[in-house]
């Protein structure tokens, strides 16, 4: 395996360590030591990719972010109008759901580090103020070109983000109760009929 293969491998070795002893134990009651024998690397090759187990935790959390942005970024979605965008990104909570729930324990652990961890409270809150910006923005376009009902852009969007990761964070943490694949899109949808009541406005 050529020298930059295995680096990568190592490094991935490390993040998938490091997320299972820290969703299971924590972040403080986690060792560099642990990580490395779970990894099964040595303290070496830890530090060369990660200075610090700060630097790793770091690691982990924009790893957690990119995943975010894959599922809640709408640009992927475009439709005629901002209306049918928004129902089209319905189905991205389906697909969080189903991909997401291995994601729980450190999503948890994050906002545990976060009330703890100025730096880290920074990190783990700036998407959700880009995502409101975003969706601010894109409700005004949709009145402005007359797919959304007059409303304050900040609030719907304050509604939109909130109700997206809400349907998330309750469909990973009780998926037993009730079927979420299919509750959180119409849930999704059904507030959006609200903001878009026009039937012409739906895929």
């Amino acid at each position: 395996m050529p020298k930059q293969e295995r680096a990568e491998e190592t490094r991935r070795r490390i993040l998938e360590a490091a997320q299972e002893t820290f969703a299971s134990q924590g972040y403080q009651a986690t060792s560099v030591a642990e990580i490395c024998q779970r990894a099964g690397v040595t303290k070496g090759a830890f530090f060369y990719h990660f200075p610090t187990k700060h630097a790793l935790f770091f690691a982990l959390l924009e790893d957690w972010l990119s995943q975010l942005d894959q599922y809640l970024n709408p640009d992927r979605y475009l439709g005629n109008n901002v209306a049918q965008s928004l129902y089209a990104m319905a189905d991205l909570l389906k697909a969080g759901l189903t991909q997401g729930r291995d994601y729980l324990p450190m999503f948890l652990e994050f906002w545990l580090q976060a009330a703890r961890d100025p730096v880290v409270w920074q990190a783990t809150i700036e998407p959700y103020r880009r995502y409101r910006a975003f969706f601010a923005n894109l409700y005004l376009q949709g009145m402005n070109e007359g797919s959304l009902c007059t409303a304050d852009p900040s609030l719907a969007a304050v509604a939109m983000v909130s109700l997206a990761l809400g349907l998330l964070l309750q469909g990973l943490m009780d998926h037993e109760s009730v079927n979420w694949e299919e509750a959180a899109p119409a849930a999704f949808r059904w507030v959006l009929s609200l903001m878009a009541p026009d039937p012409a406005t739906t895929p």
